[in-house]
């Protein structure tokens, strides 16, 4: 095992899972990046722990300029090749990096989006990661942050308490007088896991920067 790959936020750890598979995940957007971004006009975007590229190629797909951020550089080898089967228009559009955004600072008011979906830093960074992120969002702009609702812990999904905060303890990490609130809440979606068929609840905060902050 290489070295570091016991830490479930490092890039060894996930470098080792991505290599165990030809794919981890479904190849679909995220439910509720869909749900809560498809009527946005497409502008720049962040999708931060971008995975295998389908949130960012869904987001390219529909004419977003996207930046990529994942720890793991196998992901994003696979998410470049996938991009080239979407043809030169869509791959053009996204630009892929590798970089632990537990520490990484994204450019200052840069995006009109900015997507995290299951990031579940540990707590001791986790306002700070958010902060990034926010101050990442361009006025007018909007935060979506999603995790795993604590609701579904021992119910039909294992997981650490502690690592999968609800929507409320994410929506008050950000300044009232500089957001608006749009969603903060536990919303279902369909499990895609093989291994899991239930209606699973995910942790949603949709949040607009206000013009004037």
């Amino acid at each position: 095992m290489t070295v570091g790959a016991h830490d479930p936020h490092s890039r060894a750890f996930w470098d080792e899972r991505y290599a165990s598979r030809e794919r981890i995940w479904s190849g679909e957007p995220n439910h509720q990046l869909v749900e809560q971004a498809a009527s946005l006009p497409p502008a720049r975007a962040l999708d931060a722990g971008s995975g295998e590229g389908a949130d960012a190629l869904w987001l390219a797909g529909r004419g977003w300029r996207v930046t990529a951020v994942d720890v793991s550089a196998v992901a994003l080898e696979r998410a470049a090749a996938r991009a080239a089967e979407h043809g030169d228009e869509v791959a053009g559009r996204v630009r892929w990096e590798q970089a632990d955004v537990r520490t990484w600072s994204p450019p200052v008011a840069a995006y009109e989006l900015v997507s995290a979906h299951f990031l579940h830093p540990a707590r001791d960074v986790l306002a700070q990661v958010v902060g990034r992120l926010a101050a990442a969002v361009a006025p007018g702009g909007v935060l979506l942050y999603v995790g795993h609702d604590p609701s579904d812990i021992g119910v039909v999904r294992r997981g650490r308490p502690e690592l999968m905060p609800a929507a409320s303890e994410i929506a008050q990490l950000l300044d009232r007088d500089a957001w608006d609130v749009e969603v903060a809440e536990a919303r279902p979606r369909p499990g895609t896991d093989p291994d899991c068929h239930a209606v699973l609840h995910d942790a949603v905060v949709r949040a607009r920067r206000r013009h004037w902050a």
